[in-house]
């Protein structure tokens, strides 16, 4: 019965994904719907990181070269993937969902292996220097990018379509990867492995003399939050239409770190709601031109002044916190009844 519960929630959410996506793109105006798909993506990257940053404690600024392996990996796979399927499938619906979501998920392992890469011997440092090091991995990902001629060097990778890739991205699949990439967090931060990686956060030192494999949880939370990153970065290109270099500067890791500063570390609903804040507010800045940065930098420093903790600190929004139940009343005992 368990199971048989889950598949209603299931099927129910992808109804729900599935209506919501019509809804926006039929009857919603495209400029609308291309910042809620960046909202999307943008909780995907904060939950991600709020994995490594928020719930492990560690401070990781170079998640940017892990979206660039994601979004040059499916972009990859999907240009020489789809004319294998549409010589099979013939074309449509199912063949560009093959294709996408195949391209999605090699981008993602592409990008958790490279976690496991760079985690392995970066994570046995930490503060300053874990920083450092992630730092410089961006840097090195987004300069071995821009001199690969076979991925189109500093001018991007678009594949052979003359206008650029096919756009597989839309608001269904940028909001069924965000499900899924929550309740796979989600679960994790609650589980037994969660329990430790908030123990590394609070006291590494005491955690690994209680027999806690630190290192090895570390790695895991950083293979998780890359595959997140991944991810998004293969949304981003397929919306785009195209991938360059310069799309993951030092910058983009920045912003992914406000996300998760503004909601709360360590909260996952602190993170969605930080996605949607970067998100919505750089649009509605965008055309301030010059004073765009100054007026976002400025609204940051007001919210590290009101609230330094985040907006939700480190708790979580659930339906019993929107929703409380009336507390029962006691029962009354036999020898208090009333005459």
């Amino acid at each position: 019965m368990k199971w048989l519960l889950r598949a209603a929630v299931a099927a129910a959410i992808v109804g729900a994904l599935w209506g919501l996506s019509y809804v926006l793109h039929e009857h919603v105006i495209e400029y609308v719907v291309r910042i809620a798909m960046l909202c999307g993506m943008n909780i995907i990257l904060a939950v991600g990181l709020n994995l490594i940053n928020g719930t492990t404690g560690q401070f990781s600024i170079g998640h940017a070269g892990f979206m660039a392996v994601g979004a040059y990996t499916t972009a990859y796979v999907c240009t020489q993937l789809a004319p294998e399927v549409a010589g099979v499938l013939g074309t449509g619906f199912l063949p560009d969902a093959v294709v996408f979501n195949v391209g999605l998920i090699a981008g993602a392992a592409l990008a958790a292996a490279t976690g496991v890469v760079v985690g392995v011997p970066s994570l046995r440092l930490k503060g300053d220097y874990l920083a450092i090091v992630t730092l410089g991995f961006g840097e090195i990902i987004r300069l071995l990018l821009t001199n690969a001629e076979f991925l189109g060097g500093a001018t991007g990778f678009s594949g052979d379509n003359p206008t650029g890739l096919s756009p597989y991205t839309n608001v269904f699949w940028v909001f069924l990867w965000v499900v899924i990439v929550i309740v796979v967090i989600r679960n994790v931060t609650f589980s037994q492995t969660g329990r430790s990686l908030e123990a590394i956060s609070e006291d590494e030192i005491a955690a690994e003399a209680m027999g806690t494999p630190t290192t090895r949880l570390k790695v895991v939370a950083f293979t998780l939050s890359a595959a997140a990153a991944g991810i998004a970065g293969g949304l981003f290109a397929h919306l785009q239409g195209s991938v360059r270099p310069d799309d993951f500067k030092f910058d983009r890791s920045i912003d992914m770190i406000v996300m998760i500063i503004v909601g709360g570390l360590g909260s996952i609903t602190g993170a969605v709601i930080g996605g949607i804040f970067v998100g919505v507010t750089l649009e509605l800045m965008r055309d301030l031109s010059e004073y765009r940065l100054v007026l976002y930098s400025l609204l940051l420093v007001i919210i590290m002044l009101v609230r330094p903790q985040g907006v939700l600190g480190k708790r979580e929004l659930s339906f019993s916190r929107l929703f409380p139940k009336k507390a029962a009343k006691p029962a009354r005992a036999a020898g208090d009844e009333k005459p």
